[in-house]
């Protein structure tokens, strides 16, 4: 089965909560729900030990969640404005409700429920979970003070509660926390995976019900090449001499690239969308549909990318290179003590995670506008300093999918992928933020509105 089609049936510290709002007062209607947007991705992403503490959920675990509050802020707008499809049918509200203080109170809820369902852990503690809690309660009850008193705010909050809880309700069951790691033989073969440093505890990703795509594994790539053709030989050469830790054949510019991409991609994209956002001037209904479309498309691609790697359970390119002389090709030699410039995620290698994330919110964004231009930095920490050099960088872009093939060699670049395992990724994301745009968030009646509309 090609990638595009649909697959056969075959196939911690204790915290003091602080009631300081993590952002200061926004001054106009628009800005609610980017404001919830940075505060949801904060509460989702940041370390538990922060100043500003967060769950502290994986890329595929956040991308989902932040599916889930994009959503409901999304429906509670949209039910107001009235425009386009709902993503969850059935919500009703009155035009005069406010959308501020409908998108502040959907964001809120849905948040401050994904904390309590947050499995508790040794970071992850009760006293963190209230710590959250309290500063999401702080930052709503500020939102709140910019909205005038009465009917409308009443009305708006009526309408935000409504859609949070039909999201909730919507998502129970949905395979989330689930049982963690990927099927591994006892004594795994050549090309097939093998746990390094560990079994995914978050596993569960591929198991969980899609948003939008009719089953978590909808799309299939192609597949990793054969071990012995020349497509993996040259994949595997490559990765082999530029993404090894020591010794390798990278510029100077191209391990600031693989530096890069390596930070958690939430934090990174949305920071990059919010510059989109407010440049392109969206009125507070399109930066709601936005970003529902952007971060349900992320999460599918997600959901879907680990029911392929769940699929192929490929090795990964550590693992390869060290027993190149198992893979019954002779024109791979093993190094045995070769190790990635990145450090080695707990999952296989095709298709690549990061680049089904990159490529489905990109294309997405792209369908958005009908247009892939745009001008936006994509600004990353990197990994810290590395023999005294920070490692960090800011990437400044003038289309959505440029991103895509910077993602591309990263991942190379840093020797967690082979270039196969990056386009399949790539490709997989397009074929999400696809299906997407045709099915979801479509203007009712069919051609009575536009996505450039303004309010």
């Amino acid at each position: 089965m090609t990638l595009g089609q649909a697959p056969t049936a075959a196939l911690a510290p204790k915290l003091q909560p602080s009631p300081a709002p993590l952002l200061a007062a926004y001054p106009g209607e628009n800005e609610a729900v980017d404001v919830w947007n940075q505060r949801a991705v904060t509460a989702l992403t940041n370390a538990t030990t922060a100043g500003t503490p967060g769950v502290q959920f994986t890329p595929p675990v956040a991308f989902i969640h932040l599916a889930m509050v994009q959503g409901a802020v999304y429906d509670a707008v949209n039910a107001i404005k009235g425009g386009h499809d709902p993503y969850l049918a059935g919500l009703k509200a009155p035009t005069s409700a406010s959308k501020d203080a409908a998108a502040s109170t959907a964001a809120h809820d849905v948040l401050v429920a994904i904390v309590d369902q947050a499995p508790s852990t040794a970071s992850l503690t009760p006293e963190v979970k209230s710590a959250i809690k309290t500063r999401l309660d702080a930052d709503y009850t500020a939102s709140l003070t910019q909205v005038p008193d009465g009917e409308a705010e009443a009305k708006g909050i009526d309408v935000g509660a409504a859609a949070a809880a039909a999201m909730l309700a919507n998502r129970m069951g949905d395979g989330r926390f689930g049982p963690p790691g990927f099927t591994v033989p006892a004594v795994p073969g050549p090309g097939q995976w093998r746990p390094a440093p560990v079994n995914d505890p978050n596993a569960w990703v591929r198991n969980v019900r899609p948003f939008t795509l009719p089953k978590s594994e909808y799309f299939h790539t192609s597949g990793p090449s054969d071990l012995t053709s020349a497509q993996y030989t040259a994949e595997f050469n490559e990765v082999k001499a530029l993404g090894r830790a020591t010794g390798s054949t990278r510029t100077d510019a191209q391990t600031l690239l693989a530096y890069w991409s390596a930070p958690h991609p939430v934090p990174m994209l949305y920071a990059a969308l919010r510059q989109v956002s407010a440049s392109k001037g969206l009125t507070i209904t399109e930066r709601a549909r936005f970003y529902a479309m952007t971060s349900m498309t992320g999460a599918d691609s997600l959901i879907n990318c680990w029911a392929e790697k769940a699929h192929w359970s490929f090795w990964r390119p550590a693992t390869a290179i060290q027993l190149a002389d198992t893979d019954g090709n002779p024109a791979t030699e093993p190094d045995t003590a070769w190790t990635s410039l990145l450090a080695l995620p707990p999952y296989p290698d095709e298709p690549s995670g990061a680049n089904c994330a990159y490529s489905g919110v990109m294309n997405s964004a792209k369908a958005f506008f009908d247009n892939d231009q745009a001008e936006f930095d994509i600004a990353s920490p990197g990994v810290g300093v590395v023999n005294g050099v920070p490692t960090g960088s800011t990437r400044h872009y003038s289309s959505f999918t440029a991103v895509v093939g910077d993602m591309i060699e990263a991942r190379i670049l840093g020797g967690l992928h082979f270039r196969r395992a990056d386009v399949n990724g790539a490709l997989l994301g397009q074929s999400v933020a696809a299906y997407v745009d045709a099915n979801f968030f479509n203007c009712t009646p069919p051609g009575q509105c536009k996505k450039e509309e303004r309010e």
